[in-house]
Parts: C-alpha cells; structure tokens; sequence
C-alpha cells in the first residue's frame, strides 16, 4: 500500500535540499501550518459565530478590516511570534514590521515572514473561497541586531520559500522553497495535511482568463486589446472568463487548468490593487516554480526592487505563453509602463 506523505514529513525530508538548512525554516513552515488549521477552523464555522462582516476598523490601505481579517492576523502573527523562530513579520492587516524580541535571542532568527492572513475575507459572507499568502526571506541585517525596513524591502526573486493556503471545498497548503510546487490537502477528520498534488505545474497554455471585466473602460489599451483577443472566435477561442475575485482561489484553479490571472493598473488604481510584498512577489514565484510566469506587464514582477511596505503593482500572472500574448499586447503602448 503505498504511503501517504504528511506534511511534517515532507518538510523534514526535503530539508537537506535548502542551502542553509539548520531546521529554522523546517519549524518556521511548521508554524505557518500549525496557524492555518486554527484559521481553516474558524472560517469554516464563520456561519455559526459572530465573526461575520466587518470589525469597525481600516488597515494602512485604507479597506476595511473584516472580523476574520483580524482574527488571521492574531493567530499568525501568535504563532510566529510565541515560537520566537523569526526576527521580523511584515503583514498586510498592520501599518508597520514587527520586530520580534523574544526571551530566546529572536534577533539570532534568520527569517522574516511576510503575510496577507486572509486574502478575500470580503467573500466569506457568500460562502466563497478565501485563502492566506505567505512569503519568507533571510534577512540583510547583521544577525543579532533588530531587523530593519531593508531586511522587508528585498526584491521577489530572493525569497527562499512562498505559499498560500486556500480555504475551500478542502483546504489546501501549497508551497515552494525553490524546487518545485507541491500541495497538502487537510485530511479535517485527523487534522493533517497530506501530500495530494506533488510536482504542480501550469500548462504551457490554457484557456481561461481571469480579471474583473466591471473595470474594463479603466484598463491600459494594452490589457483591452488582449481581452478582444482572448474573445475572438479562432483556434481555441473564445477563451473562458472565470473570476471568484479571491486571489489564490483564482490562481490555484488556473495552476491546475491552465490560464492566466490580471489585476492591471486602471484609472481608478494607477499604481494596480494587489500588494507587491504579501501577493504579487509570493504569487509569482509560485507561478515560475511550477513552469509558468508574473509579469506587470513589462517586466518580471520577481525582479522589481521595492520601496515601500505597502507598494501596489500590476500583476499578470498564469500559464507562460498567454502571458507572453499579453506582453505582447502590452508592448505596443510602452508609455503605460509608468506606473
């Protein structure tokens, strides 16, 4: 019979591949894990408690702040920060990093983690998938200093690990630390994540299109023209437009089905929507782990050096030839590259 591979195992087997492999980040994911299933807990009972709806506050983009949001950040944030394994946290929900001063020497941590806890928590109330988008970096400080904005502000492609977890029909953890996708189902019966979908990959291409078409009088002419050619009537086209509006729900499906997600700038948001740190950079490398590609449009979202904690950017991202016709598209109005 063959063996079913926990999550635990696999994170402890596949340890020795990491090239600073100490058992830090084997206990870091361990961690993210562990907060998830807390989380998964309470958003499956969301319709039978009074954590519905929002909680009367803003978070630093100016949205407001559903009770699940901040109920995601607690436990994560507690997690993390009770086990005294990173030195830093960078999380949508707060207005600032925090440093981690621990009794145990947190400033000896080699890690920072960077986290959006509950990614489309405005969905809950119409029972739709959400999900929690972590990423992870070794910090640029001198170990046992306090961390520092530097240590948050590093470009996408040095993250050494990334991943999200989408709260669904089943919840699912699905990670990288550089070698591949991997996704864990939890098993709600034993509390356990199993290995169920080992080596993820997009599609070279695919046949779905995701982004939010309310906006389309908004968009770069670039983004307009594609959608024209995603409709057109030729080949494999019309393409499908699938979009629940949750960002891992949307790109998880399109890893499995082939396709792309977009979230352009527009007039209404000139910078983009999404977070570059706790969406764009972790999402994009996921989406080049497992074969396909992120762009802004012109460039490699893992390539963009960031300025600020809460810096917006447009983001394309899904199975590599229809981001490649999308730049394609977009190359034609190179002035719409300022953003």
């Amino acid at each position: 019979m063959q063996k079913h591979i926990t999550l635990g195992e696999y994170i402890i087997e596949n340890q020795k591949d990491f090239q600073y492999s100490s058992g830090e980040l084997s206990r870091l994911l361990s961690s993210i894990r562990l907060a998830s299933k807390v989380v998964n807990h309470e958003v499956n009972k969301a319709g039978l408690v009074d954590i519905l709806g929002a909680a009367g506050e803003t978070n630093i983009q100016g949205e407001n702040q559903q009770k699940l949001d901040v109920y995601a950040n607690d436990v994560f944030m507690k997690t993390l920060v009770n086990r005294e394994i990173v030195c830093g946290i960078a999380s949508e929900e707060e207005d600032d990093y925090v440093i981690i001063e621990g009794k145990n020497r947190s400033h000896d941590n080699k890690y920072i983690v960077l986290i959006d806890p509950l990614d489309g928590s405005s969905n809950i109330d119409v029972n739709v998938s959400v999900g929690t988008i972590f990423s992870i970096y070794r910090r640029v400080t001198p170990i046992g200093n306090p961390v520092t904005k530097d240590d948050f502000l590093q470009p996408g492609n040095l993250q050494v690990a990334a991943g999200y977890v989408v709260y669904g029909t089943s919840t699912m953890l699905v990670y990288t630390t550089g070698f591949g996708v991997n996704g864990f189902t939890l098993n709600p019966a034993t509390g356990t994540y199993y290995l169920s979908h080992p080596h993820m990959q997009f599609p070279d291409d695919g046949t779905i299109y995701s982004i939010n078409e309310g906006y389309y009088v908004h968009f770069p002419q670039g983004v307009k023209d594609y959608l024209k050619y995603c409709q057109e009537e030729e080949g494999n086209r019309p393409y499908s437009a699938r979009y629940i509006g949750s960002l891992v729900s949307d790109f998880h499906r399109n890893m499995i089905k082939g396709g792309i997600y977009m979230y352009p700038t527009s007039s209404k948001s000139p910078q983009g929507k999404l977070r570059l740190l706790y969406e764009c950079n972790p999402i994009a490398f996921l989406a080049e782990q497992a074969g396909g590609k992120a762009t802004d449009g012109y460039k490699r979202i893992l390539e963009i050096k960031p300025t600020e904690l809460h810096q917006r950017v447009p983001i394309f991202a899904g199975s590599k030839l229809m981001v490649d016709k999308l730049e394609e598209f977009m190359a034609k109005y190179p002035e719409s590259a300022d953003y």
